[in-house]
């Protein structure tokens, strides 16, 4: 199965891979790995295997529904993401395989926006703080 074509993410329009930097908060080494955003998806999501060997435990689970339309029980929990050199701690989902995406969440975590004409993730430069705006779509 080439990357992207599982039930858990797609590739598509303005779909593209970001490195990304997963660890856990309370210390130690980041490990570096490639991640599908999408955009599509609420909460970021990487390995079950690489979140246990960085001694990550899961907080709860939740329902997911996935790109086929079906639902699956994940585990979901925090860890530290660097993407572009920034640290932020996140809400993570212990995934199947070894598959990554990065999620809206996490995207809004860092004040990042998807450029799809350079198919890349850049700082946001205004951000509503009320009254129902949205950050407009890049031209």
């Amino acid at each position: 199965m080439a990357p992207g074509d599982s039930k858990i993410g797609g590739m598509g329009m303005g779909t593209f891979y970001q490195t990304v930097r997963v660890g856990n908060p309370t210390g130690g080494d980041l490990v570096e790995m490639e991640a599908l955003v999408d955009t599509g998806a609420l909460d970021s999501m990487f390995p079950a295997s690489l979140l246990a060997g960085l001694q990550l435990q899961p907080l709860r689970t939740y329902t997911y529904v996935l790109a086929d339309g079906s639902n699956l029980e994940l585990p979901y929990g925090q860890a530290e993401l660097e993407i572009n050199g920034e640290r932020r701690f996140c809400p993570v989902v212990f995934g199947p395989g070894d598959e990554a995406l990065l999620g809206a969440t996490t995207l809004e975590i860092f004040k990042l926006l998807v450029d799809p004409s350079t198919q890349s993730l850049r700082p946001g430069d205004v951000w509503p703080m009320g009254g129902g705006r949205r950050p407009q779509p890049i031209p």
